[in-house]
């Protein structure tokens, strides 16, 4: 019985693990007129920035791409909109079991590991009224050994994903 316990516990660890390999989630303020939004510029965050500079390079990247096919352009000042990010990397277990034998008698193995999870939060936010009108959230297991422009493809489509939200509505059927 405890061995069943113990599968039936690790069985869903693995799986509540799998879930967040990749949640994106949005919200807006629903009095603003998104239409009105033409540029944009971005602010640095206080906190929450990248590690690197190299990083931050590439998620401004990923999000100008996503931003200009929404039709917004980049200036260096007075945009109609303000861009901020925050980044930050996440350490949770992952647990792993291997069975052999009968299905109810036989061993079970559990191997713990440690992954990471990236979360990028990305803020647009009305200069003239002081306040956030669009806000995205993307969530991924992160590989940071992973070859750099495999990386790279990642964050790009995690933010087309994030952006098919942007406007609000330009997505609904």
């Amino acid at each position: 019985m405890k061995y069943v316990k113990t599968l039936c516990l690790t069985g869903i660890l693995c799986f509540g693990g799998a879930a967040v390999s990749q949640e994106v989630q949005f919200d807006y303020d629903r009095s603003a007129n998104f239409s009105s939004y033409r540029t944009y510029q971005w602010v640095d965050a206080k906190a929450g920035r990248a590690p690197n500079q190299l990083m931050d390079q590439n998620i401004k990247r990923a999000v100008d791409e996503q931003l200009a096919v929404k039709g917004l352009q980049r200036v260096e000042t007075g945009g109609d909109l303000r861009v901020v990010y925050q980044a930050a990397i996440d350490h949770e277990k992952q647990f792993d079991s291997f069975g052999s034998g009968p299905r109810w008698y036989g061993t079970t193995r559990v191997s713990t590991s440690t992954i990471e999870i990236g979360k990028l939060v990305v803020d647009l936010v009305d200069p003239a009224k002081k306040q956030l009108v669009w806000q995205g959230t993307a969530e991924k297991t992160l590989d940071i050994k992973k070859d750099p422009e495999k990386n790279y493809r990642n964050l790009q489509k995690a933010m087309a994903k994030l952006f098919q939200n942007y406007p609000p509505g330009s997505n609904r059927k």
